[in-house]
C-alpha cells in the first residue's frame, strides 16, 4: 500500500462498513446491488450472501468480475471535503465446504442477524478475491492498491 495515512483511511473505511453496492453485468448490461458484506483484515477477501434466485446470483454466473463500492457519505455538505469511497475490483466464487464455514464464521461475527438467512439452502455464499482497489477522497484525490495473487 501506498501512503500510510492513506492505508489508514482505507483500511478504516472498509473494516466499518457493513454494506456495499456490488456491480455485476449480464452481457453488456450492468447491475447493482446492496449487500451486506465482511472483510477479511488484510483486505484481500470480501464476502456476502445472496438468494439464489436473483439477478446478481445469475450474473455472477456468466461473469464472475464484480466492483463493489463503500463509503462514508451522510449526504451532508461536508462530504464534499470529508467523504472516502473505496471501489473494489476482484472476482467471486461461490463458497463450499470448509471455504464456506470458514468465511461464513467471519460474515456471521459481523451480521449475526442473518444467521437464518445463510443458514438456507436457498442462500448462495460468495468470497471476492480482491486485485485492485481504488481510493478516492476529497473528491479527486485517487490512490490505487493492487493485491498481488
Amino acid at each position: 500500500m501506498n501512503d500510510p495515512a492513506d492505508s489508514d483511511i482505507l483500511r478504516q473505511l472498509c473494516l466499518s462498513q457493513n454494506l456495499a453496492v456490488l456491480a455485476t453485468a449480464m452481457g453488456a448490461d450492468p447491475y447493482a446491488s446492496l449487500v451486506a458484506v465482511a472483510l477479511r483484515p488484510d483486505l484481500r477477501q470480501l464476502y456476502f450472501a445472496t438468494p439464489r434466485a436473483t439477478r446478481k446470483c445469475a450474473n455472477l454466473a456468466e461473469n464472475p468480475q464484480v466492483a463493489l463500492l463503500m463509503d462514508n457519505r451522510t449526504n451532508q455538505v461536508s462530504d464534499f471535503s470529508r467523504a472516502a469511497a473505496a471501489t473494489l475490483i476482484g472476482a467471486a466464487d461461490e463458497l463450499t465446504g470448509a471455504e464456506r464455514d470458514r468465511g461464513l464464521a467471519l460474515y456471521l461475527a459481523r451480521h449475526p442477524h442473518l444467521a437464518e438467512f445463510t443458514a438456507s439452502p436457498s442462500c448462495a455464499f460468495f468470497r471476492v478475491r480482491i486485485e485492485r482497489i481504488f481510493l478516492v477522497t476529497r473528491f479527486q484525490s485517487v490512490m490505487e492498491y493492487h493485491f498481488s495473487p
